[in-house]
Parts: C-alpha cells; sequence; structure tokens
C-alpha cells in the first residue's frame, strides 16, 4: 500500500481497480523523406476528416456541454489553417506526413500557450487532435480513455476535453492525473458528473498498483498491489434549481457565466445562467494581423451579446500583451512578460485600441439589447481604475469595474471601488501572483489551489470593503465554479459568482441549500484553516 497526494478538485471518495490511459505517442520522425510529396500531403485532410468525423458522432450521442467539447475538438481537427500548415510542411520540407501534423499542431499550441489563460489551457486540446490525427494516419489506436467494461479508477497524465466529454458516471469511479490542475478541464468535467477526482498527483504514473482508493476532497490517492473492492462515491442529488441565485433565506448571489464565443452563449443560457461574469474578447485579436476595426469587433461582440438580451452582461476588455502577444502589437521581448506590460498597461501606451474597442462594446450593447457594463483587466491602483472607469464613460458605457489579479489591487479595494461601480475577482491570476505559483505548471498546482486560507483572506478583505460602500464584489475565476466553495465566497462577501456554464445548475443548487448566516459561519472557519484541505474539510463540517 502506498499513499499519494495531490489537489482534490472533485468531492467524494471511491475505490476500484485502476485502468491506465494510453500515454501520448511517441514524436514521430522527421525522416525518410517522402517519395512523392504530393501522395503524401494527400494522407492529411482524410485522416483529419475521419478524426472529426468520429468525434462528430460521439458529439451526436451526447447533450449540452459534452456534446459542445466534442464538437469543438472535431472543428479544431478540420481546422483549413491546421491541415494547410501541415501539407505546405511536407511539399516545403519533405516531411512525412505524421511530422508535418506533429509540427503543425506543435505551432498552433505553442501560440496558445503564449497567449495565456484561457487560451493557454486550450493548447492541450490542440496536442489531443494533433495525436488522433497522426493515429489516423499511421493507422493505430489513439489515446485516450479505453472502452470500459467494469466500474475503475482512471489514472492518467492528463486528459484532453475530448477524454472526458462523455465519461460515463456509472463506470468510471474516479480520476487520478499527475498533471493538471484546480483550472483544468478535468478539474471542471468532474465536479459537473460528480466524479471523484484528483489532480497533480505526483509519482502516480510510475508508482505500481491494482487498485486505488480516491479521496477527492483530502486529495489522497491510496495505492494496492492487491484487488480493491469497488466503492461508488456517493453523490448527493442537487435540488432543483429555480434559475435565481440566491441563499435559502432569499439573499441574492447571482450565478453567471464566463464565455468567450456565440457558442459558449447559447450554452450558458441553456443552462440557465443569469447572465455574463465574464465575457472574453480575445477571440475577436487572436489570429489578425491587423487591429480589428470597430464594425468588425461590433459585429462579433453582438453575436456573444444578443442571447442574453434584457440580461447583464460584463465584458473584459482585451487582455493580451507581453505574455500574450498579438502580432499587431508589436511589443518587445520581456524578461519575464508575465509581470510586464498586458491587460490594461497596454491600452497607457495604446489608448486609441482601447477607445475602438469601448466604441465597439457600446454599439454591440445597443444591437444586443443585453445590459453591458465593461472591466479592465490587470489592474493595479485606484489610479489606473480611474483613468479605464473616464474613458469607458467617454466611449458610452455607464457602468464601469475592474478585475482584481493583483496583490495590491486587493490591498487597494476601498481606493478602487471609490472609482468604480464594481470588482470582480479573478482568483486564477491572483492565486498564481499571491503565491508566486505558474498556474500552468502541475508541480505548483497546490499552491494555486482556490481553497488556499490566504487567497480566501484576500478575498474576505474585498468583500467587507464591498459591503461597507455598497458596490457589487464578484468572482470570475474557476473557484467561483466548485459548489461547495461557493457558498464560502457568498460568506466572505461576494454577490455574484461567474463560470464554466457546466456548473451553473450546481452552484445554484447549492447556494439555495443554506442560509447567509451558515455559509458566513463556514467561511470564517476557513478562514481560520491551516492549509487548502483543511479549510475544504472544515467546511463541510460545518455547512451540515
Amino acid at each position: 500500500m502506498s499513499r499519494l497526494t495531490g489537489v482534490g478538485v472533485s468531492s467524494g471518495r471511491a475505490a476500484g481497480p485502476i485502468v491506465r490511459v494510453a500515454e501520448p505517442l511517441p514524436e514521430p520522425a522527421a525522416t525518410p523523406a517522402p517519395v512523392d510529396q504530393v501522395a503524401e500531403a494527400a494522407r492529411i485532410r482524410p485522416a483529419a476528416d475521419a478524426v472529426a468525423e468520429g468525434l462528430f458522432q460521439r458529439a451526436a450521442r451526447v447533450g449540452g456541454d459534452a456534446k459542445a467539447v466534442l464538437e469543438t475538438t472535431a472543428a479544431m481537427a478540420m481546422d483549413p489553417a491546421l491541415i494547410s500548415q501541415a501539407e505546405q510542411l511536407v511539399a516545403t520540407r519533405s516531411l512525412p506526413a505524421v511530422r508535418a501534423v506533429y509540427e503543425a499542431a506543435n505551432g498552433f499550441a505553442d501560440a496558445l500557450r503564449a497567449a495565456g489563460g484561457y487560451m493557454a489551457e486550450r493548447a492541450r486540446d490542440v496536442h489531443d487532435v494533433r495525436d488522433r490525427i497522426i493515429a489516423e494516419i499511421d493507422g493505430v489506436t489513439p489515446p485516450g480513455v479505453p472502452e470500459l467494461s467494469t466500474p475503475s479508477v482512471l489514472v492518467a497524465r492528463d486528459l484532453a476535453p475530448a477524454d472526458t466529454a462523455d465519461l460515463d458516471p456509472k463506470l468510471v469511479l474516479a480520476l487520478v492525473t499527475e498533471e493538471g490542475g484546480p483550472t483544468s478541464h478535468t478539474a471542471i468535467l468532474a465536479r459537473a458528473l460528480g466524479i471523484p477526482a484528483v489532480v497533480a498527483v505526483r509519482g502516480v504514473l510510475t508508482a505500481s498498483g491494482a487498485g486505488a482508493t480516491v479521496d477527492g476532497d483530502a486529495g489522497d490517492v491510496e495505492l494496492s498491489d492487491t484487488e480493491v473492492a469497488v466503492r461508488v462515491a456517493e453523490r448527493p442529488e442537487h435540488a432543483d434549481w429555480n434559475g435565481v441565485g440566491q441563499t435559502s433565506d432569499g439573499v441574492p448571489v447571482k450565478v453567471l457565466a464566463n464565455v468567450g464565443s456565440a457558442t459558449d452563449s447559447t450554452t450558458a443560457v441553456a443552462a440557465g445562467a443569469q447572465g455574463v461574469g465574464l465575457f472574453r474578447t480575445e477571440f475577436c485579436y487572436l489570429g489578425a494581423d491587423v487591429e480589428p476595426d470597430v464594425a468588425t469587433q461590433r459585429s462579433a461582440y453582438g453575436e456573444v451579446l444578443t442571447p442574453f438580451a434584457g440580461k447583464p452582461v460584463i465584458v473584459r476588455t482585451l487582455d493580451a500583451g507581453a505574455d500574450k502577444p498579438l502580432s499587431f502589437l508589436d511589443m518587445s521581448a520581456e524578461p519575464n512578460p508575465a509581470l510586464g506590460v498586458r491587460g490594461l498597461r497596454v491600452a497607457f501606451d495604446r489608448p486609441d485600441l482601447l477607445d475602438s474597442q469601448l466604441e465597439a462594446i457600446a454599439g454591440a450593447a445597443q444591437d444586443s439589447g443585453a445590459e453591458v457594463s465593461v472591466m479592465a483587466p490587470m489592474v493595479a491602483t485606484a489610479d489606473e481604475a480611474g483613468w479605464f472607469a473616464e474613458r469607458a464613460r467617454a466611449n458610452g458605457i455607464d457602468r464601469v469595474g475592474v478585475m482584481i489579479e493583483v496583490p495590491a489591487a486587493a490591498l487597494s479595494a476601498a481606493e478602487i471601488l471609490h472609482a468604480v461601480d464594481f470588482v470582480s475577482i479573478g482568483t486564477n491570476d491572483l492565486a498564481q501572483y499571491v503565491f508566486a505559483a505558474d498556474r500552468m505548471v502541475g508541480a505548483l498546482a497546490g499552491l494555486n489551489d482556490p481553497w488556499q486560507p490566504a487567497l480566501l483572506r484576500l478575498i474576505a478583505m474585498v468583500g467587507s470593503t464591498g459591503r461597507q460602500v455598497d458596490k457589487p464584489v464578484g468572482v470570475c475565476g474557476e473557484a467561483a465554479s466548485d459548489p461547495h466553495l461557493a457558498g464560502v465566497l457568498a460568506g466572505l462577501g461576494v454577490t455574484s459568482l461567474s463560470m464554466n456554464a457546466s456548473a451553473v445548475q450546481a452552484v445554484g443548487a447549492a447556494l439555495a441549500q443554506h442560509p447567509h448566516a451558515a455559509f458566513r459561519k463556514a467561511a470564517e472557519a476557513a478562514l481560520e484553516a491551516p492549509s487548502a484541505a483543511a479549510a475544504r474539510q472544515t467546511t463541510k463540517t460545518t455547512l451540515v
């Protein structure tokens, strides 16, 4: 018996035999050069189409978020830019088709990683598509979750969205991954499916074991060399949610969605989201060689806003910079881009870029009928918040806020809230800056656990300030998608929670289970906890 620890990201305790997910395919060789380059290049598109067709067939058998994930992955496989780039590599460098696909996909993934944040997390999707196309070309079984015939604990290096989208909770007892983090797609979907999950379990791939016991609350994984009896996690039935975000005694806590495309908006509306707490606008700029004009932006934003006509939508202005480069910005390299000119800081040198976007957002708001607010990313001081608010209002947007994702902003919340109408806490970035821990590095996932008491204490400071000045404080990081943490955040003074659409129903139902006073008591206990695991456990004990 051996015990490993990681980050618990989906509650519950389960046990059973281990099924290991196959490792990614090895890197294909760049030789030998094809005899017929035209014929070799012609192998790529049919393989990509076959992969896409298989994913579309899987999507047809499911619904909701799972369907959207599989369809999005299928669309990636059919991406003309990816296919064209691979074909060109065969023609110009005489690469075998599999190597050409490998290099072309890696180039796309590198660009997404450079974009940072949410876009960086999509690089895993591109690698998944890459390996599926290569397997199709070579005629081998693609890596991924094998077909399960009995209830099992899945152990993997990481899981792509397409791996987890249509998992059967009756057969998957728990998920354990060596990589990943609290904001990974594995974590989000595991919570949505009610499957216990522990990520960032270092050494689990090399450890021996025939069975495992997984504690998704404590983050513990016990491996056994002998057979382990199947134990299914208790999956509490969430009460029917009436679509109104509030505690059981009627204290309002809006349940909103994070979106970055028109498809996301449609999915969020279907999930029952009361509005949008974070509309990421970067999609309008990615891949553009020149700045999109106002009309182009207005049209693109309008498509995302229209499904939420009559409902609140908070639009985040462009979050780009040295760590998230855009070709038309022509920014010089920086020694530490995550701490460099990014977010609102770009607009200080390019106010015209911000003004154009604000004009487009205001126009899209008129076109769509949505109740639009704007907020700026990477704000550190009250002066910066005031500068942004003045420009936003001058461009016809009345309700203005900023993100709290820099510790200095949390410490200056009173002054910042004097300059703006609301703030929204980006827990993903705030955590990595508080702990000096890159959230994309699996080895540091424990520090980025949203249950970390130090992070909760900063949120409590901002929430208290919001109450004092009677202005809203939201959370739009993945911390908001954890039903158990949602009530704690409400107890800390948070007035709205914005999350992936798959978590909306569970969070709404969780908030309705207890009065606000109970959540305040749970929050106080979490603040006094010595560790993230202790904070999580004491909350479960308090909210009985």
